[in-house]
Parts: C-alpha cells; sequence; structure tokens
C-alpha cells in the first residue's frame, strides 16, 4: 500500500485550517437561494488526488457515481484515471450508460424480476457497454441468469462479501460454493466485492473496517478458488476506508463521496479540508430570537443527516461558532453563543452538508462554479433514479 498512509496523515493537514474544520468553496454573488453550490476547481483536485493515490499503491480506481449522479462529474473521475464507474440501482446505471460511460458495476445484489428484469437486458445487450451485476444468493443468481437468457453471453457478476457491516453480502467462507452454483446457472463470475461502511462509526473504526474489508475480500478469493474459480476482481469501497484497503489481494476500489467532499469526510480525515468541493447557499430570512438566526435551507435543503460525532446538521466555515440545531422543511435554526459573530438579515451563508450523498439527490441541478464565479447550471442526471 504505497503511499496511502501518508496520504491519509496529509488529509489532516491543509491550508493551515485546524483539523476537522471543513473550508466552504466559494459563493458567487447574486444566488437564488436555496441552491446548491459545486466547486469544479475542487472537484478536480479531488479526482486527481485520489487516481493518483489509488495508482501508487497499484490498484485501479472505480468510483462510485451515486454521491454525484451527474454525467459530467463522472467523466471528470474518468478523465482523471478511473477505470469506470460504480452505480447503487438500474437507474443510475441507464443514466450513465446513456451519457457514454461503457464500464459499469452495480455493486448491488440486484433482484431481476417483471420490469427491472427487461431493463437490465436491454443493459445487458448494449455492445457498448460492460456491464457487472452484483449477487448474494443463489435465488438471485438465478434470477439474473434468466433475466439475460438467450441473449448470446452470459452476464458479468460480482458476488458481494459481507466484511463484519452486516447489511448485504456472504460470509467469505461461502463464497466459494456460491459463486460455482452461480457459474452453473450460466453466469460469468468475475470476483466480489464489499463495503466497509462500518468505518463511518469513526475513530478506529476506519482502519479496522479496512482490515475487515481485506481480510474479507482475501478469505472469499481462497474460497472462490477452491472450487475452481480465479477471481478477476476483487473490489474494495468506501471512501474513508479507500486507500487504507489498498493492499494485499485488493485490486480496486470503489470511493464515491471523496470527489465531492462533506463534513462527515472531512472529520473522519477521509478528505482534506479544503477538498470539499460542495455548499448549499441560504439567506438568512429571520432573526427575532436574540441568540438565533434562521436561513431558509432546512431538511429539504440539507436533509436531517447527523452523525453522532457532529454537533449540528451542517456546518457554516464563515461562522464557525454557530450550531445549526434545528432543521425543519424549510428552516435552519441557527444558535450562537454570545458575542459570536453572525451574519444579518439578508445576508447570504455557505452550509457545508454533513453527508452530500443525500444532499445532492434533493436537487434539479447545481451551480457549477471555478474560483467563485459562474460557469454554468449543471444537471444531476440520476436524481431521484433510486431503483
Amino acid at each position: 500500500m504505497v503511499g496511502a498512509t501518508g496520504l491519509h496523515a496529509r488529509l489532516a493537514k491543509s491550508r493551515g485550517q485546524p483539523a476537522l474544520t471543513p473550508v466552504a468553496p466559494r459563493l458567487p454573488q447574486g444566488l437564488d437561494t436555496p441552491c446548491l453550490v459545486i466547486d469544479l476547481d475542487i472537484v478536480e483536485a479531488n479526482a486527481r488526488r485520489m487516481a493518483d493515490a489509488a495508482g501508487a499503491a497499484g490498484v485501479a480506481l472505480r468510483p462510485h457515481v451515486k454521491t454525484h449522479k451527474t454525467v459530467a462529474l463522472a467523466w471528470i473521475q474518468l478523465d482523471a484515471g478511473a477505470i469506470g464507474i460504480t452505480v447503487g440501482t438500474l437507474g443510475e446505471a441507464e443514466v450513465m450508460a446513456r451519457g457514454g460511460v461503457a464500464d459499469i458495476l452495480l455493486a448491488y445484489p440486484l433482484w431481476a424480476a417483471g420490469a427491472t428484469a427487461e431493463r437490465l437486458r436491454a443493459l445487458h445487450e448494449r455492445r457498448d457497454l460492460q456491464l457487472a451485476v452484483g449477487f448474494d444468493s443463489f435465488e438471485g443468481a438465478q434470477q439474473l441468469a434468466a433475466a439475460v437468457a438467450g441473449s448470446g453471453r452470459p452476464l458479468r457478476v460480482l458476488v458481494e462479501i459481507d466484511a463484519h457491516y452486516g447489511r448485504t453480502g456472504v460470509s467469505a467462507e461461502s463464497a466459494g460454493e456460491l459463486c460455482a452454483a452461480a457459474a452453473r446457472v450460466g453466469l460469468d463470475v468475475s470476483g466480489a466485492f464489499s463495503h466497509g461502511g462500518h468505518a463511518y462509526a469513526g475513530g478506529d473504526a476506519v482502519a479496522s473496517a479496512a482490515d475487515d474489508e481485506v481480510a474479507a475480500l482475501s478469505a472469499a478469493a481462497e474460497s472462490m478458488r477452491a472450487v475452481g474459480i480465479e477471481p478477476q476482481v476483487l473490489s474494495a469501497g468506501s471512501s474513508p476506508t479507500a486507500l487504507l484497503a489498498a493492499r494485499g489481494p485488493v485490486t480496486e476500489l470503489r470511493p464515491g463521496t471523496y470527489l465531492i467532499g462533506d463534513r462527515q469526510q472531512v472529520a473522519l480525515g477521509a478528505s482534506p479540508p479544503d477538498g470539499v468541493a460542495i455548499a448549499v447557499a441560504a439567506t438568512v430570512v429571520s432573526a427575532t430570537v436574540p441568540d438565533q438566526v434562521v436561513i431558509n435551507a432546512g431538511a429539504k435543503s440539507l436533509t436531517k443527516d447527523m452523525p453522532a460525532y457532529l454537533a449540528g446538521h451542517g456546518f457554516l466555515p464563515d461562522y464557525p461558532e454557530a450550531v445549526l440545531e434545528r432543521v425543519s422543511d424549510y428552516h435552519g435554526q441557527l444558535r450562537f453563543p454570545d458575542g459570536a459573530r453572525r451574519p444579518g438579515l439578508g445576508d447570504i451563508v455557505a452550509v457545508v452538508p454533513n453527508h452530500a450523498c443525500p444532499v445532492i439527490d434533493l436537487y434539479d441541478s447545481f451551480i457549477a462554479t471555478r474560483s467563485g464565479e459562474v460557469v454554468g447550471r449543471w444537471r444531476v442526471d440520476a436524481r431521484g433514479r433510486s431503483g
């Protein structure tokens, strides 16, 4: 894992900012709020940083696009060196394929029945697309095989391994038997993937989850080889664990949020403070309570996602003492300690969201900027494509 540890150490230092304090991208003037702003200079720097680090570690990069759901941002990742992309839904795969992306992993145990089977077959039959799909049961494998039966080529699949996250996936030791059964029904079993989601507990959980992914994929590979299947791909995924898992048998990484960054990623050490490309621009609309101002960005602009190790529903870098302590649908209540500087009525503030992924999915489009200047309004192409 050449360079990964050093990179994580460097992520704690950026432009002299205090540790764990995100820096918001510059907001253009004259915004109609609330709105989503994404800085393309920061996006491109993040894309290069992860691609370079993965290359130095000797693994491929297959980023997850569920964070941004935007074809143009996926192409920034591909142009920076990613070999393909990861999606979480069939809808995301359809949108990205229409956008010209030619190599897609649907890292999810897809249940291919009814209309879902028809949509999967249509994607599989595209000759300009290399598609792979996840599975974690024999019944699921049978459904996948039936969906593409008679298409003239087998569907490429990867078995999902549970790396002690406890969500989806099978035990590493049972991977070989399941993969052999999937091969018997006509699927092309190419490897295995895992997700170290328990890294999001923070603290020591990040390194522990990365260790779990490496160990689980190692054991899965042995189990597959025992039944005569040589795994071509052993894929680890999550932004916090990405570079820490770039070792041993792992052949590719599937981080997603690293491209955009958010408050949570900074807190976990997975993003440098100045690697946050996203902000929700909001206007102060009320200040009737002495220690409070209210902004026009609430749960429908920022979500209610709030990990236990973060205070408030977002962070205002220009007003670091403020706590966004409560959000209702269209109101965000900012509490200030005595003597703290605060914005006035009509002021526009930048809020760094706790978790970028669900926030971006709330918007049809975002303001794309460079150096605080608007370069366009970009569509969130796969917004709402949750199935």
